[in-house]
């Protein structure tokens, strides 16, 4: 079993503030502390310096952190294993991810983990990508669903995470019901290239992707309104203020007076969809279990929803 004080320790290095620590791992600031000092202590080596009125990371404390990822890789591999071998699983499962995913993968997951494992404790975060590989480390979660373009303070070979492809969600335009177009099945940007357009604001991720899809096609679109989440710019868009893009896992509810269509032609844009967990815990039977249950219901969303003419 790894120490609890060499994940505060991780955490800290990652947050670099006892506060910041305290509030990712749930303990008080003077926890944390504590643990800290104790583990410095236990192990002979000083970790920490006054820095300010805070402290920081030592050269000896930056090089144990970095040497434990094999440590804790190993461990969960090894844990995974155990639980393999002897039919069992841990009693809590932490799950974290984005909005969408909380509302459309996660909660479904978690209803059918609390039906089929009814003495596992399962908790649901949002939170957005780069709070959930936080999370990760803090061991608050097990697993996280996220963006995977949302996620480049954590690259793929982060020797920390694991990450699995769930699935490629395309984005529609969403257009007001009165709009010329809204009788059609399918538009290209193009066609919508005049029209003013609701997105996120520049530097998002979002509009990263509204941006990128546009310069595919060589136009350059007119950004009307701004929004931050998908029910305003779905408000806005029936309000007839403009035009806007929006997942395919996002649902349109009730919301009156907007259209969904689908975009063909160039330029189509997508999100990736990925699980990440700790390195060496996706042989764990319930992870595998977990990844499975998510796949199946992203298909089923997809697919009642309208079809990507790929």
């Amino acid at each position: 079993m790894i120490d609890p004080r060499l994940i505060t320790l991780r955490v800290f290095a990652r947050c670099g503030t006892i506060g910041a620590t305290a509030e990712l791992t749930g303990y008080s600031p003077s926890a944390v502390s504590a643990q800290l000092r104790e583990l410095q202590r236990m192990l002979g080596m000083q970790l920490l310096t006054k820095d300010g009125r805070g402290v920081r990371l030592t050269a000896t404390g930056r090089f144990l952190v970095a040497g434990s990822d094999t440590l804790i890789a190993e461990w969960e591999s090894l844990r995974a294993a155990a639980m393999e071998a002897g039919d069992q699983v841990q009693s809590h499962f932490g799950l974290g991810g984005f909005s969408t995913a909380a509302a459309q993968l996660l909660a479904p997951l978690a209803a059918t983990l609390r039906s089929t494992r009814p003495l596992l404790e399962v908790q649901v975060l949002e939170a957005n990508p780069a709070r959930c590989f936080d999370l990760l480390v803090a061991e608050r979660i097990d697993l996280a669903v996220i963006v995977a373009m949302q996620s480049d303070t954590y690259g793929e070979d982060d020797p920390r995470f694991e990450q699995r492809v769930l699935l490629d969600d395309p984005l529609d335009v969403i257009i007001p019901a009165d709009h010329p177009l809204a009788s059609r099945e399918t538009v290209t940007l193009e066609e919508l290239a005049s029209e003013p357009w609701i997105t996120e604001a520049v530097g998002s991720t979002y509009h990263a992707l509204f941006t990128a899809a546009f310069t595919a096609v060589g136009v350059t679109p007119r950004i009307a309104h701004e929004a931050v989440e998908w029910e305003t710019q779905i408000a806005f868009v029936g309000a007839g203020l403009g035009v806007g893009l929006l997942p395919r896992l996002a649902p349109l509810h009730s919301a009156e007076n907007v259209v969904r269509l689908r975009i063909t032609g160039k330029g189509k844009p997508a999100r990736r969809i990925v699980a990440a967990m700790r390195r060496g815990s996706i042989a764990s039977p319930l992870i595998q279990e977990s990844l499975g249950i998510l796949q199946i219901n992203a298909n089923r969303i997809l697919a009642a929803r309208p079809e990507d003419d790929l």
